[in-house]
């Protein structure tokens, strides 16, 4: 097993030195994970970048995902907005999203635009992008540079948590609630430790320990039984900031 493992390695790796550009994305990704080498994050922005300037658009996501999130590298909003901005323009679902979380934020030295987010993750959706089909939701609940409608803010939940998207999940879950059909509720609330981050399992139990219905408060608590395995790791796509704005998809 242990050879079969490191013949993939050197296959990878000597396929990324030829200059073969997925190669190169797969390899900057293996040293980001640590999986079958050490990890090395700088190294790993290293191969995104030749293959971004080699026109692989996922690198070109990526190398914005080490810049937004520090990877390898000091962060920087305008270096990873640069990057998921030609992502984005190249037709790629993830940094249209990645772009639109960046607008929707302004941090960093990235403006604040969320009229040019919103219509980033209008494109994404269009695509089948689920994770901005719920942030499409929360602009339509919260009247984000659109005219406030319950009403299609809960059928983009609905989709997106149909299509497996915990956020979307817990946000449809929120909506039976307040249409009292508990039944519903909880069975979309189940289903978001599945793979939820272990952050958001935590201000979902947070938030759900207030609710009225003793049924409710009975899975926040019991959301303290899982062990740390059931909560999924956080994907290379997933934002992590904070803000007012419900943490952009609450």
């Amino acid at each position: 097993m242990q050879e079969n493992e490191d013949n993939s390695l050197d296959l990878v790796r000597a396929a990324a030195e030829r200059g073969v550009h997925q190669a190169q994305v797969i390899y900057g990704q293996m040293l980001l994970d640590g999986k079958l080498c050490d990890r090395n994050m700088t190294a790993a922005l290293h191969w995104f970048e030749r293959a971004a300037h080699g026109g692989n658009v996922m690198a070109m996501n990526m190398a914005g995902r080490c810049f937004d999130q520090g990877w390898g590298v000091a962060p920087s909003k305008r270096l990873a907005e640069k990057w998921f901005r030609k992502a984005a323009e190249h037709g790629l679902d993830w940094g249209m999203y990645n772009l639109a979380t960046l607008l929707t934020l302004g941090e960093g030295g990235v403006p604040q635009d969320k009229t040019a987010a919103y219509l980033w993750f209008r494109q994404a959706e269009a695509l089948g992008h689920v994770k901005s089909i719920n942030i499409l939701g929360s602009f339509y609940e919260d009247g984000w540079v659109v005219t406030q409608n319950r009403a299609t803010a809960r059928e983009h939940y609905r989709r997106a948590a149909i299509s497996g998207d915990f956020r979307g999940q817990f946000n449809y879950a929120r909506f039976l609630l307040q249409e009292h059909d508990l039944l519903g509720a909880l069975h979309w609330l189940r289903q978001v430790p599945h793979t939820a981050t272990a952050a958001f399992i935590g201000k979902m139990k947070k938030s759900l320990a207030e609710y009225p219905q003793a049924a409710v408060r009975e899975f926040a608590a019991s959301l303290d039984e899982l062990p740390p395995s059931e909560f999924a790791t956080v994907p290379f796509a997933e934002p992590t900031a904070t803000t007012p704005m419900q943490e952009i998809t609450r």
